[in-house]
């Protein structure tokens, strides 16, 4: 009987009070944002019981939100049981202790609760060095916060685990050392792509990456177009590693197909550096397939992100082909612009008509 109890306590889900933020703005979508954020509690295990929300007008130094913000998560987290609160952007170390000061449960941030996620979807071992990389810049100013909130809380759990459960250095100086030798190893693995690059231009073989925001269908897309058989699901970030490839089109006509990581609203730039390796596939690519989730009521925010994140990577002048996925899941009309095609990847509609489009544009 004792057995069965620790196995049913071993399986109770954190429960997580999730907290909205946005700063002086006067129309934002807090409903879509706490859905957003939900969605990726859910990808990470946890189990939402109650949300809040603030739009800060005037920063509070110590905690970010307003004092009495906090007060009222501390009575939301009594009220609900919670033993996490999850806020929305990224806290300074301090603001991640104070909080949790207050509201006596461990604090996470928004930057935390995707690492937790990546560090879970990662399972090559360059997906693991970058995951590791992310997780060290992060950590690095927030050491001391982050040893003190795992102290009091334990180091189990949502945002305190990291890449084969390993602990966190808590020594400043190793951290940087780590960093080093990863940013090291992932150079070598940069420059092992740049050999296979030239021998593909070489081969005069064109490259396609498959980028799009996460859980847009990315993966389906992968495995419908090229019997790929990578695991797809309906979770944010459901895959992270890189897959690739060869397509055959037609006789004479063959790609290598690139399947990216998605991207996310409000991934720090630290994030981005870390993931370089990876996404300098998509920058190396001579044309792009945009995945955009059409089903999804947010889609073209979620394509301005995509954007975003193209030109910080320098990639925004690539052509690009919109893959507008999810059409079974659409109840109203939809007309598609000139540069468009429109698809179920889940289905196998529309597969064809993206190939003719590559085909045009590439050969």
């Amino acid at each position: 009987m004792k057995k069965d109890l620790l196995k049913e306590t071993a399986k109770e889900k954190e429960r997580a009070i999730i907290v909205g933020v946005a700063f002086n703005k006067i129309q934002y979508k807090f409903e879509n944002a706490l859905e957003e954020l939900a969605s990726l509690c859910f990808t990470a295990g946890l189990e939402v019981v109650g949300s809040t929300y603030q739009n800060i007008k005037e920063q509070n130094p110590s905690t970010l939100l307003g004092s009495g913000k906090v007060d009222e998560i501390k009575l939301l987290v009594e009220e609900l049981n919670a033993n996490v609160v999850v806020v929305d952007c990224e806290l300074t170390g301090s603001q991640l202790n104070n909080i949790s000061d207050i509201v006596g449960v461990k604090v996470i941030d928004r930057s935390m609760l995707i690492l937790d996620i990546f560090a879970g979807r990662a399972t090559t071992n360059e997906g693991r060095l970058q995951v590791k990389l992310a997780q060290l810049k992060y950590s690095l100013p927030r050491i001391n916060s982050i040893t003190n909130s795992s102290g009091r809380f334990g180091s189990a759990g949502v945002g305190m685990r990291g890449p084969g459960e390993t602990k966190l250095e808590t020594d400043k100086r190793t951290i940087r050392e780590n960093i080093n030798k990863l940013e090291k190893e992932i150079i070598k693995l940069k420059e092992q792509r740049l050999i296979r690059k030239s021998k593909r231009q070489k081969n005069q073989v064109k490259q396609v990456a498959i980028i799009g925001y996460t859980n847009a269908g990315k993966s389906t897309l992968m495995n419908t177009i090229t019997k790929a058989g990578i695991y797809a699901d309906d979770l944010l970030f459901a895959t992270l590693d890189t897959t690739t490839r060869n397509l055959f089109l037609e006789e004479g006509k063959q790609i290598v197909l690139v399947d990216t990581v998605g991207f996310i609203d409000k991934l720090p730039h630290a994030f981005i550096e870390a993931f370089n390796a990876t996404l300098e596939e998509t920058v190396d690519a001579d044309l792009l397939l945009h995945v955009v989730d059409i089903s999804d009521p947010n889609y073209k925010e979620q394509m301005e992100v995509v954007e975003d994140v193209l030109k910080q990577l320098h990639a925004d002048k690539i052509p690009r082909i919109i893959v507008f996925n999810k059409i079974d899941k659409l109840n109203k009309p939809f007309v598609v612009p000139n540069n468009a095609v429109i698809i179920s990847a889940k289905n196998n509609n529309g597969i064809e008509n993206i190939k003719e489009k590559i085909k045009t544009l590439l050969f």
